[in-house]
């Protein structure tokens, strides 16, 4: 497994803890927290690289959200 891969499985497991919650604006605002105060600024470099790239196919469709929504703030 790469690192690129564990980043994303990684990520995946952070969307699925968020998924429950109802309120979606909410859930993505919380993935985007959790990633700035818990991840290396390369981790999310790296990350933010792979939603650019052809790796994006296996991040979670909440993660996408997230990471298109908070963006500025991870960069």
């Amino acid at each position: 497994m790469t690192r690129d891969d564990t980043l994303i499985r990684m990520a995946n497991q952070i969307g699925t803890f968020f998924e429950s919650m109802p309120d979606q604006t909410e859930a993505l605002a919380g993935i985007a927290k959790h990633l700035k105060n818990f991840w290396d600024p390369r981790m999310r470099k790296a990350l933010l690289a792979q939603v650019d790239g052809p790796q994006h196919a296996h991040i979670k469709p909440i993660v996408l959200a997230a990471l298109a929504a908070h963006r500025a703030t991870l960069a």
